[in-house]
């Protein structure tokens, strides 16, 4: 009789043995780490404002209050460089200037980009060639835009009088005259700066969901009344965020005025930003420079703050 190999017992099922959950020490050493790491990324960042944005303006701030020449220590003089400013005749002529630019920027230079963006979200061909052309005058750099709208305003061989002599129409001393100098800066200045705005108006759109159109078109809308009554509405915030941007964009306007007109005719578009670079680099007077600087700082920041504030109210109250 043979005896039949007896089998080995079977091994049973080898479970995975469950690792311990880490200790409130590990986490906590894991979320500093990760914390360590994230600052370390921002740190460049953060160096580059400290240096060339924080810095200035404080150091800004405390020359405002000093007699301040470029190779002479500084002196304390408390607010006799406010007071200096306040009396200088250009002083009032470049507010009455720097607000009439900004008023005149957001009649022609707030609508326009908007109007855009509304067309090239009806555009169905040829979309991101035209989004191309709009944004093109962003690339060009501030001076070398300046430059070819000046020898587009010249008054004589200029291609603005050139286009009017062949309608037959009158020409215009453009930036030259002090009527229209400011206007022609105003249009430069939104020729220039629009095409960002556009892109953000346009992303805006594209965001609106189409139904609400659909339901605009059920109940008999037109194209005013629905753009009136849907896309401005779902649009509120970021024409209230780019409105104040503008503004305070505008109000430091300085590149048009020094490179197209310096300041002329007869003082037509002297701007707080451009008396700022007279005090500094014409009459090296940079106590005087930074008292002016510190004023708009306090005008925009006071302006920002009144600003934010009425916006936030109406959202929470609609």
């Amino acid at each position: 009789m043979t005896k039949t190999a007896e089998r080995p017992p079977a091994r049973a099922a080898a479970h995975p043995v469950p690792e311990p959950p880490p200790c409130a020490g590990d986490r906590r050493r894991r979320r500093l780490v990760d914390q360590a790491r994230a600052y370390g990324f921002l740190l460049g960042g953060l160096l580059c404002f400290a240096l060339f944005s924080w810095y200035p303006a404080i150091r800004a701030v405390v020359i405002a209050f000093q007699t301040y020449t470029p190779g002479s220590p500084p002196e304390w003089a408390g607010t006799a460089n406010f007071t200096r400013v306040l009396h200088d005749p250009e002083f009032a002529a470049a507010w009455r200037n720097t607000l009439m630019f900004t008023l005149l920027a957001l009649l022609i230079g707030f609508a326009i980009p908007f109007v855009l963006a509304l067309v090239l979200n009806e555009l169905r061909h040829a979309k991101a060639f035209f989004r191309v052309v709009v944004y093109l005058p962003v690339m060009i750099p501030p001076v070398v835009s300046a430059l070819l709208w000046k020898w587009f305003y010249d008054p004589g061989a200029g291609l603005a009088n050139e286009a009017l002599r062949f309608l037959h129409l009158p020409t215009s001393h453009w930036s030259n005259g002090t009527d229209t100098a400011l206007v022609s800066l105003v249009v430069v200045a939104t020729w220039a700066n629009m095409g960002g705005t556009v892109l953000i108006y346009l992303a805006a759109l594209q965001s609106i969901p189409g139904e609400l159109y659909e339901a605009a078109e059920l109940d008999g809308a037109n194209l005013l009344q629905r753009v009136r009554h849907v896309t401005v509405p779902q649009t509120r915030f970021v024409i209230l965020m780019l409105m104040l941007l503008q503004i305070i964009a505008t109000m430091q306007v300085f590149t048009e005025p020094f490179v197209i007109t310096g300041g002329g005719p007869e003082n037509a578009t002297v701007t707080v930003l451009y008396l700022i670079y007279k005090y500094a680099f014409l009459y090296n007077d940079f106590g005087g420079a930074c008292a002016l600087s510190v004023m708009l700082l306090l005008l925009l920041g006071a302006f920002s703050a009144v600003y934010l504030r009425l916006t936030r109210s109406e959202e929470d109250t609609a």
